[in-house]
């Protein structure tokens, strides 16, 4: 098989999104909006966590399109992106029980 490098622009971005993953409130926030769509609130209640911790890790989440939201008069409602994010997070979890 013949090696093909992976551009700068590409090693960048995924960097990025590995260092999303290695927050333990990004990864409860991500497993979460897997299960549903969630306010802020909601979120900030499930996990007894802070309104505005949880809102600055949306937006650096949003930031990386790993979550989107939607606007319902006043509310903004959170889910993920596509299910590639929690793919990356299930093969994670399987990895570890495997390896364990």
């Amino acid at each position: 098989m013949h090696y093909h490098s992976i551009e700068n622009e590409l090693i960048e971005q995924s960097s990025q999104i590995f260092k999303a993953l290695s927050d333990p409130t990004r990864i409860k926030i991500l497993h979460l909006l897997f299960y549903k769509e969630c306010s802020v609130n909601e979120i900030a209640n499930q996990l007894d966590m802070n309104q505005s911790t949880i809102s600055h890790q949306l937006k650096y989440l949003k930031q990386l399109r790993l979550v989107k939201n939607r606007k319902e008069k006043t509310t903004n409602y959170y889910s993920l992106d596509d299910d590639h994010v929690m793919n990356l997070l299930e093969q994670t979890i399987e990895h570890i029980k495997h390896t364990n």
